[in-house]
């Protein structure tokens, strides 16, 4: 019995060693949130995902937001949030707490959790050395811009104290708040972070958690998730999308038309899920890819 077990785990192994040459010194930006950022297990998991990529030779960077915790924050404070075209709605009031919530407490425990592996992870906001500069954002209600406050568009990337991280050998983790040239600081979306991070750091690949298993062919008729598809495809179907997987798959279709190889979403709430994606033969969730 032993040896069958000790044969299941070498083959595994064997399995991987294709995906492990492929990708041995490849760039991997993963987009973390969701549930797989509140559930303790999920969350040990994740780091020890992370940690493993990172002594598998690739290079992962993590960018992450914080929407639960922000929320959680804001009302025990008693500050008033609403959302606009499933976009938070940041009075200065509120842009305080969410960057308190994202640098000081979210990007921390995930810096904690990483380097209880070893001396790896580094936390950066989108402030930190210009790396994400933003305009402000407005949202689109019935064809009409409405101001939303505090949230931006990223128009630049300094991806050099990025790289630089990466060339020391570390993880960096990222937290989704720009400057702005206009002295404001902004709240952008993380998986718009995310994308614009793959891109100007010419990544082999953007991972996307989020809690589904993948994009659906036709929900909520079919729970059928789509494999693979290209970028034309994809942006045929972003008109039909639900509006919580309208900024992860932009995100994805944003990657790959600035050349990014692979852009996936995947089930964070799936433990080891980066390891199923990256080094088996079958894969999960939805690969989006160039037209």
């Amino acid at each position: 019995m032993r040896a069958g077990t000790a044969q299941a785990k070498a083959g595994t192994l064997i399995e991987a060693l294709p995906w492990l040459t492929r990708f041995h010194g490849a760039t991997v930006v993963i987009k973390y949130g969701g549930n797989a950022m509140t559930d303790e297990s999920l969350k040990a998991s994740f780091a020890e995902d992370v940690v493993f990529l990172r002594y598998a030779g690739l290079r992962p960077v993590v960018v992450h937001g914080g929407g639960p915790q922000i929320s959680e924050h804001l009302d025990k404070l008693g500050i008033e949030s609403t959302f606009t075209a499933g976009l938070r709605v940041t009075t200065p009031e509120a842009m305080q707490v969410v960057r308190m919530v994202l640098v000081g407490q979210v990007g921390r425990d995930i810096v904690g959790l990483l380097n209880q592996h070893g001396p790896f992870a580094v936390g950066l906001s989108g402030e930190d050395a210009h790396l994400f500069t933003a305009e402000r954002k407005s949202a689109v209600v019935d064809g009409s811009p409405v101001d939303i406050g505090q949230v931006g568009e990223i128009v630049d990337v300094q991806a050099g104290a990025v790289r630089a991280l990466l060339a020391d050998g570390r993880i960096p983790v990222v937290s989704s708040v720009a400057r702005g040239d206009d002295g404001e600081i902004y709240n952008v979306n993380a998986d718009t972070a995310a994308a614009a991070l793959a891109v100007a750091l010419q990544a082999d690949k953007l991972v996307v958690l989020t809690d589904v298993e993948g994009l659906y062919a036709n929900w909520p008729d079919d729970s059928e998730v789509i494999s693979r598809l290209d970028a034309a495809e994809l942006a045929e179907l972003m008109p039909t999308l639900s509006s919580g997987m309208v900024p992860k798959m932009e995100a994805c279709l944003t990657a790959v038309k600035g050349g990014v190889p692979q852009a996936h979403v995947l089930d964070g709430r799936e433990p080891h899920a980066l390891l199923l994606e990256i080094f088996t033969n079958e894969g999960i969730g939805t690969m989006v890819v160039p037209s």
